[in-house]
């Protein structure tokens, strides 16, 4: 393509696009602005992210590339999802495949129409992953929320371990009790015998036993008088 087909390109896109080119008197590049199409995410709107594209034409082209450069507009204010600064390497990247397949023909329309597209398309990416941040941190939030209301939910292997630990609380309660229990009927025996009369004595048996007792302890028939000689209260 020689001068003639490079000026008959500027001119499709002084046509195209005739309010976002600068630079119409310079016959050696184009300087394009390409305003991105963006859904904001915030409740008050954000003014529209612009990419400023300077097109310098080599002699060869289109049989070379085109020299393109990426900037924003003087004084643009700052986009949420997008750093030109920092994200025009990558934006630029994007457009060899483009051009690669593009030589030999004209390409600045089908470039604008590719970075344009690609810096949506990045804008839209960054937007889906913060707001997917914004999900599992409420869907934590909402979790630890409903925890407090419905506790720890039970499966089987809690429910057998809360058994478990459950039966052994009761049996060490009914340990205790049984002991306790023991041990309060022994005391209760112990001081019923010694309130018992001489007759009550008798009546249980146990007046034989004492003798039995004195007698093994002593070793004298005489030491102990003999069981007709105890007087019987009563």
């Amino acid at each position: 393509m020689g001068r003639d087909e490079q000026v008959e390109e500027r001119e499709v896109l002084d046509s195209i696009f005739a309010d976002e080119i600068t630079g119409r008197n310079c016959a050696e590049y184009r300087e394009i602005s390409i305003p991105l199409e963006v859904v904001s995410q915030h409740e008050e709107p954000e003014p529209v992210p612009i990419l400023l594209l300077t097109v310098t034409y080599p002699e060869a082209y289109p049989d070379s590339p085109p020299d393109l450069s990426l900037s924003a507009p003087p004084d643009a204010p700052k986009y949420s999802h997008l750093d030109i600064q920092d994200d025009k390497a990558r934006l630029l990247a994007a457009l060899e495949p483009t051009i690669e397949e593009n030589l030999g023909m004209a390409m600045v329309f089908t470039l604008i129409s590719t970075l344009k597209d690609s810096a949506e398309l990045l804008i839209s990416e960054r937007q889906a992953a913060a707001q997917a941040l914004k999900d599992v941190e409420a869907a934590k939030a909402e979790e630890e929320e409903n925890r407090k209301f419905h506790g720890t939910a039970v499966t089987r292997e809690t429910f057998l371990k809360w058994r478990e630990k459950f039966r052994g609380k009761m049996a060490d309660t009914e340990d205790r009790r049984r002991e306790e229990k023991e041990a309060d009927d022994k005391k209760r025996r112990v001081k019923v015998e010694e309130k018992l009369t001489g007759k009550q004595l008798w009546e249980r048996g146990l007046v034989g036993k004492v003798e039995e007792d004195e007698d093994d302890g002593e070793g004298d028939d005489n030491a102990v008088p003999s069981v007709h000689a105890l007087k019987i209260d009563g």
